[in-house]
């Protein structure tokens, strides 16, 4: 097993190679980068000393900014040398923690991401555990009862709430719980005189700022785990193992928690590692709804304003957990189930 794991290790060097080096090859092939703005900015303020100009065309106006301004661009960018240099440099800093400097914020592309990724780990945390603290217990009354009532009516909801969409759903909370009823606010992680309450009042604050966003960050996987902790356990119910369990005389609640639940978990476990990389992700779509200022929100941020160096950044570290996560479900799955040996 140890010697599979390894391989998995040294197999994360390729994969990471490859996927960065994908998205490295898209960014610098798409026009409108850093070097087009930079142009643009430099044609602006050339016409601006000019007077304003503003009689040529957009490649007269492009005359205007000096070769020498052009070719400082191009060294800067380092579009004077081929992609594979580029691609090689670019990684050569990145091994040394140097992911650059942010074009909108001016401050390292590093310290950009960080600046944002407690809030997308609080939610992420906090939806994540109490995703699995509910789903589990539920899916496990759910196979017991199952065509029952309470399976029924559990059933209607948790499949209600995963058709509507988290934008549908966060702007029906906005209005009607926060905006109409006063209870929660709106938007933001925080209010603005966070600093200025008490510590008591803090903690109020925080919680009433975080109900509707993790609301919203839960529901969506509500339906999902709790179906496939049901049909797992239903599935381990009808198997030889557990009958013989019966037939021995072992009563139905050590029968279900001892020897069918835990085979039921793998499935669910092994979910774990994959689910790590969901969990630092953030949420677009939720962070936009409430405004706020996690990964999510600074990914669309930093596409829109072409600010590749922090978008290659937010990629490395991406590619990063989700292979780690993969390397955990394994571990997990191991674990988990004494039969499973890696070779």
């Amino acid at each position: 097993m140890f010697q599979y794991f390894l391989r998995r290790i040294l197999l994360m060097i390729p994969t990471f190679i490859a996927c960065t080096l994908v998205v490295f090859l898209i960014i610098e092939l798409t026009p409108g980068g850093p070097f087009e703005m930079a142009m643009m900015q430099a044609q602006q303020r050339a016409q601006g000393e000019a007077g304003g100009g503003g009689g040529g065309s957009g490649r007269g106006g492009e005359g205007q900014v000096p070769e020498e301004a052009k070719q400082a661009l191009r060294e800067y960018f380092q579009l004077d040398k081929p992609l594979p240099v580029r691609y090689v440099n670019w990684l050569g800093k990145v091994m040394t923690g140097d992911f650059g400097t942010s074009y909108r914020y001016g401050e390292p592309a590093l310290a950009v991401i960080t600046s944002r990724f407690p809030v997308s780990l609080y939610f992420g945390i906090i939806g994540f555990v109490l995703t699995y603290l509910v789903c589990i217990p539920l899916g496990i009354i759910k196979a017991v009862r199952h065509n029952g009532t309470f399976d029924i009516g559990s059933s209607l909801i948790v499949f209600t709430g995963y058709a509507i969409p988290v934008v549908a759903l966060g702007s029906l909370l906005r209005v009607f719980l926060g905006r109409q009823l006063g209870w929660f606010p709106i938007s933001d992680f925080r209010s603005e005189d966070w600093d200025m309450l008490t510590s008591a009042e803090q903690i109020i604050d925080q919680i009433k700022h975080t109900i509707l966003p993790l609301i919203c960050y839960m529901v969506g996987s509500f339906a999902t785990l709790t179906v496939l902790m049901k049909n797992s356990l239903m599935d381990n119910l009808g198997q030889d193992y557990v009958r013989t369990a019966f037939a021995k005389g072992l009563s139905e609640r050590r029968v279900l928690f001892v020897h069918a639940l835990r085979n039921s978990l793998i499935p669910i476990v092994t979910g774990l590692g994959h689910a790590f990389g969901i969990l630092l992700a953030g949420s677009l779509f939720i962070e936009q709804i409430f405004n706020i200022q996690g990964i999510g929100l600074l990914q669309y941020q930093v596409v829109l304003n072409r600010d590749y160096t922090v978008f290659m950044a937010i990629t490395v570290i991406g590619v990063i957990i989700q292979l780690t996560g993969n390397i955990l479900s394994d571990l997990l799955y191991a674990v988990i189930d004494p039969r499973i040996r890696f070779s």
